[in-house]
C-alpha cells in the first residue's frame, strides 16, 4: 500500500524567474533611432538645422582662415622675410633728420647684406595727367628718385613697359606705381604726364608691390634727372636691403650705428614682412571670434534637439509602455532614445560639415587662394555634434526609461 504524502495547504508554488530582456545590438539601435527620426521628418530637419548651421560656421571659418593663411605664407616664402627698410627718424628735439648721401653704399658694405637700394623723396613736386589739371588734386602721389636696382631689391615687377636703366635715368622718363597709374588714368606706357612743371614720358607701370606698398602710389624717376631737373638734394629718404636669411637679425642690430654712428637712435629700421605676419595673427584672432559664434549656434541647436526629444517622449508614451510590457528593459529604452538624439544631431553635423566645406572651397576659388581642407575642423564638427546630441538626449532618454508599463499605457 502506497502512502501519499500531501503537500501542506499553506505551501505556495515556487515563483518563476522574470524573463530577461533580450539584448539589443547596435544595428538594431541604429534602425530604431533612424525610424524615430524619419518618422517625423519636418521636426527632425528643423531640429538638425541648428546643429548644421553651427557646424557649417565652424568648418567654413576654419577653412577660409586656413586658405588665407596658406596664401599669405606662400607670399612670404616667395617675397622673403629678409628685407629690411631703413628710414630717417627724428632728433631728440623732434626735428626731422636726413640720411647721408652715401647711405646706400654704406649699407651695402655690411657683412651679410646681399643687395642695397634706395629711394629719395623729391620735395614740392607733384604729378598730374595734364598741365591743365587742378594743382590741389594730387591724388596722394609722391615723386621719388629711385636707384636702378630698386626692383630686384624689393622684389617688384613691371606690369607693362620697362624699368629705369642707365639711359632712361638721365632723361625725363617715369615709372608709375599701379595705384598712381590708375589715378592718372594711364594703362600703357608712352603717355606723357605733367611732373614738376614739365613733361615726363611714362616708360613703365609696376605691378602691386606687396612688401613695399608705398611704391604703389609713387612716380619713380631716375636719380640723375631728379637732381638736374627737379632740384632733388640727393639724400635718400628710404633704404632697402636684402640680407642672408640667417643674418637678418645681426644686420638689423648694426644698421642704426652704420647709418648714423653719432646718433643711431635717429634711424628707424623695420621689416616689411612683419605686416604680413601681423595679418596672419589678426586672422587667427577673427577666426577665434567666429568660432565662438559657431559654438553658440551649436549650443542653440543642442537645445532644439533636447526640446524635440522631450516632445517625442511625451508623444510616444504608448510605444514606450508597449515595449516595456513586451519585456524591454529600462536600459534598452534609454539606449533607443539616446541613439535617436545622437543620430539626429550627427546627421545635422554631417550636413553642416558638407555645407561648411562647400562655402570654404567656393570662397577660396573666388579669391584665388589654395584650397585647404581643414581636417581638424571636420573631425571637431562631427565630434561636437555627436557630443551635443548625447548631452541633449540624456535627460529625455532617462525620462523615457523611468516610465513603467502601466503608467505609460494608462496615460497614453
Amino acid at each position: 500500500m502506497t502512502t501519499l504524502i500531501d503537500r501542506p495547504a499553506s505551501a505556495s508554488p515556487e515563483p518563476r524567474p522574470l524573463p530577461r530582456s533580450a539584448r539589443v545590438g547596435l544595428a538594431d539601435l541604429v534602425r530604431a533611432g533612424l525610424a524615430g527620426v524619419v518618422g517625423r521628418p519636418t521636426r527632425a530637419v528643423l531640429s538638425a538645422l541648428g546643429i548644421a548651421i553651427g557646424v557649417a560656421a565652424m568648418v567654413a571659418v576654419l577653412g577660409i582662415s586656413a586658405a588665407s593663411q596658406a596664401e599669405l605664407k606662400a607670399q612670404l616664402d616667395k617675397l622673403g622675410t629678409n628685407l629690411l627698410q631703413v628710414g630717417a627718424g627724428k632728433s631728440f628735439f623732434g626735428e626731422e633728420t636726413r640720411l647721408p648721401k652715401e647711405v646706400v653704399e654704406m649699407v651695402a658694405r655690411i657683412g651679410g647684406v646681399r643687395q642695397a637700394s634706395g629711394t629719395g623723396a623729391v620735395a614740392n613736386v607733384n604729378v598730374f595727367r595734364t598741365d591743365l589739371s587742378n594743382a590741389r588734386e594730387t591724388g596722394g602721389i609722391s615723386v621719388l628718385a629711385a636707384k636702378l636696382n630698386l626692383l630686384d631689391t624689393v622684389g617688384a615687377s613691371v606690369r607693362s613697359g620697362t624699368w629705369l636703366n642707365g639711359a632712361i635715368a638721365k632723361y625725363p622718363g617715369v615709372v608709375l606705381g599701379h595705384k598712381a597709374a590708375e589715378h592718372l588714368g594711364i594703362d600703357k606706357p608712352g603717355t606723357q604726364v605733367w611732373l614738376g612743371a614739365q613733361w615726363f614720358t611714362v616708360v613703365g607701370i609696376l605691378d602691386p608691390v606687396q612688401l613695399v606698398p608705398e611704391l604703389d602710389r609713387a612716380a619713380l624717376v631716375g636719380w640723375e634727372i631728379a637732381e638736374q631737373k627737379l632740384r632733388f638734394d640727393g639724400h635718400p629718404s628710404t633704404v632697402y636691403e636684402r640680407s642672408d636669411d640667417d643674418s637678418v637679425e645681426q644686420v638689423r642690430e648694426v644698421l642704426p650705428g652704420t647709418v648714423n654712428p653719432q646718433s643711431p637712435n635717429e634711424v628707424s629700421v623695420s621689416r616689411p614682412s612683419d605686416a604680413l605676419q601681423a595679418q596672419i595673427t589678426a586672422q587667427n584672432t577673427f577666426a577665434t571670434m567666429f568660432l565662438g559664434l559657431g559654438a553658440v549656434a551649436l549650443l542653440v541647436g543642442g537645445v532644439g534637439v533636447a526640446n524635440t526629444m522631450v516632445v517625442s517622449v511625451l508623444e510616444r508614451r504608448s510605444e514606450i509602455g508597449l515595449r516595456r510590457a513586451l519585456g524591454a528593459g529600462r536600459g534598452q529604452i534609454r539606449a533607443q532614445f539616446l541613439t535617436e538624439a545622437v543620430l539626429l544631431s550627427g546627421l545635422g553635423g554631417l550636413f553642416g560639415v558638407l555645407l561648411g566645406l562647400g562655402i570654404s572651397v567656393a570662397w577660396s576659388v573666388n579669391s584665388g587662394w589654395p584650397i585647404t581642407v581643414p581636417v581638424v575642423a571636420i573631425g571637431a564638427g562631427v565630434g561636437a555634434s555627436v557630443l551635443i546630441g548625447s548631452l541633449a538626449g540624456w535627460f529625455p532618454a532617462g525620462k523615457a526609461a523611468k516610465l513603467s508599463p502601466t503608467e505609460a499605457l494608462a496615460t497614453a
